[in-house]
């Protein structure tokens, strides 16, 4: 019995090696993977990323690569500060949370309690609530700034410039609370709110939170001749690796210079609910939409979704060639966090890439289409000629040069488009880019674009009246009182026009007789009963009806 007792023991311990060993052999290839995942953008010379992994608060992942300062051949490690520019948001609402919790203040306080010299005349009331989740319908500055034709990053602005351009605002994107339209005005105007309660500066204040939470390396930057640390510069690349000066002074939306280990430092409290200084229910709180809000996509600082199935919170932040993403699955007890100073990095793909890995999705899978389900009806090129627009004006065109179809779009070059099947088209050197033609419900020519890193989105063909259309009668110069801007508005041929505003001059499409379309811009045009356009009010991207008024 006691041999028997011994091979059994023998036995176990043997497969228990044999386990163990099988473990550390899967581990080893998961980090091979991750490895080249981190280094796939990584270019021998050039910057690069700092990358990390937290599960049930411990550091599973960590890898650092390429150079931090290419003058100086500094390479990117522990001590390596990045600009996480809009992931900072989470760390402005976190300081307005702890505000409130402390009965400072309250977060469905209207904002005019703190900020009286904004929308002064307003009938509407602007909670704290609503610059958290960007309910409130007040303009981005950055988007405002543009409509001036002023380049702002090339500026030293400070939330006192933003501030005094907001107090010209008198009309908002939308009444507050109706929509969700991501603005930086927000947090700003928290920042701002921050400094008013307590009496000192908003990086002061945050300073002081960042040094409870231990991490000692995060800040926002007030002032960018005094940004601390080993900061990791960032780089362009146009054939060659350039680098820029920052002489941004705008915090509280962005422009907080962190270290990936003060970010998992972070992702170690949120997974573990504890710290001395952050009560658990304050943490539990911030990690959700806020309650009681119908916006249930954005909460303090911090986007909700899912993944490919999986329920998650995330954030990404971008300003030139620094970027940054932030990854959270709650019920996996699971973050990623990625940091660059590459303009050639993309690190909301990369990290998603490890998320695949982490969470046993197979490789390809998709939670949406990536190309039409069904063969439809063929369709000449001719049909399918003319303008499309989503509901918010973003726009396609399409024509005919010689005997090729082409896609015309904001930003982008003009595409010659290959016929793929009866009524869809590829781009001629993209062929995952797929546009699918075929009539909607209600008989209208509709497009959806397809594609491997987006889910499909459609576009429905305008359809006008043109006959006896004077395109004259458009021409004239209009004024917004808000941003001082005047814009010029002539007719060039057919259905284009040139538009002149602030420092701006670009060409327009007319898409129908009342709506204009100029790369990123869309104008609604007013018109009297003899036609003439007395008003016409612009939209971009986080700009809704800017009000222009016809002077002559």
């Amino acid at each position: 019995m006691k041999i028997k007792r011994l091979l059994l023991f023998f036995v176990s311990v043997a497969i228990a090696g044999i386990q163990l060993q099988a473990q550390e052999v899967s581990q080893a290839s998961i980090k091979k993977v991750l490895d080249s995942l981190a280094l796939q953008d990584v270019v021998p010379g050039g910057p690069g990323i700092a990358t990390g992994i937290i599960k049930n608060g411990k550091i599973i992942y960590i890898k650092y690569a390429g150079y931090a300062n290419l003058t100086d051949s500094l390479l990117i490690g522990p001590q390596s500060r990045f600009n996480i520019a809009s992931n900072g948001k989470q760390f402005t609402a976190l300081a307005i949370h702890t505000l409130a919790k402390e009965q400072r203040l309250n977060l469905k306080d209207d904002i005019r309690k703190y900020l009286p010299e904004i929308y002064k005349d307003a009938g509407f009331t602007i909670s704290i609530e609503n610059l958290l989740n960007h309910s409130s319908g007040i303009r981005d500055v950055y988007d405002l700034w543009s409509l001036k034709g002023i380049t702002w990053w090339k500026q030293t602005f400070s939330n006192t410039d933003a501030l005094n351009l907001i107090k010209n605002q008198k009309e908002l994107n939308f009444a507050p609370g109706t929509q969700h339209l991501y603005s930086n005005t927000n947090y700003i105007l928290l920042a701002e709110i921050i400094r008013r309660v307590t009496q000192t500066s908003f990086r002061q204040y945050t300073d002081t939170l960042f040094r409870k939470l231990k991490m000692p390396n995060s800040g926002f930057n007030d002032d960018y001749k005094n940004i601390q640390g080993p900061v990791a510069k960032p780089y362009f690349n146009f054939n060659t690796w350039t680098g820029y000066d920052w002489t941004c002074d705008i915090a509280g939306d962005g422009n907080i210079f962190t270290t990936l280990e003060d970010q998992l430092q972070w992702e170690k409290i949120i997974q573990e609910k504890q710290t001395r200084y952050i009560a658990a229910d304050l943490i539990s709180k911030s990690q959700q939409p806020l309650e009681g809000s119908a916006i249930r996509n954005y909460g303090f600082g911090l986007e909700f979704g899912k993944y490919k199935n999986f329920d998650y919170s995330f954030h990404e932040g971008a300003t030139g060639a620094w970027k940054a993403t932030t990854l959270r699955f709650p019920q996996e007890n699971l973050s990623i966090v990625t940091l660059t100073n590459s303009g050639k990095a993309i690190p909301a793909m990369q990290s998603r890439q490890m998320a695949d890995i982490l969470l046993g999705i197979e490789p390809g899978h998709q939670s949406y289409l990536t190309k039409p389900a069904n063969t439809g009806k063929y369709l000449t090129q001719d049909e399918v000629l003319g303008a499309y627009q989503t509901d918010n004006h973003f726009t396609f065109r399409f024509e005919m040069r010689d005997t090729s179809l082409f896609l015309l779009r904001a930003g982008r070059n003009d595409t010659r488009l290959l016929r793929e099947s009866a009524n869809v088209f590829h781009q001629w050197n993209d062929p995952a880019f797929k546009l699918e033609f075929k009539p909607n419900a209600q008989n209208e020519m509709e497009v959806t674009a397809y594609y491997t890193t987006h889910a499909p989105y459609s576009l429905k063909r305008v359809n006008a009246n043109w006959s006896g259309y004077n395109y004259e009668k458009l021409n004239g110069i209009f004024y917004n009182a808000e941003t001082d801007v005047t814009l010029t508005l002539k007719h060039q041929k057919d259905k284009t026009y040139n538009l002149s505003f602030g420092k701006n001059n670009r060409s327009g499409f007319l898409v129908s007789p009342t709506k204009l379309s100029a790369d990123n811009y869309s104008l609604e045009l007013a018109q009297d009963d003899q036609k003439i356009v007395e008003e016409l009010f612009i939209d971009s991207d986080r700009l809704r009806k800017v009000r222009f008024i016809r002077v002559r």
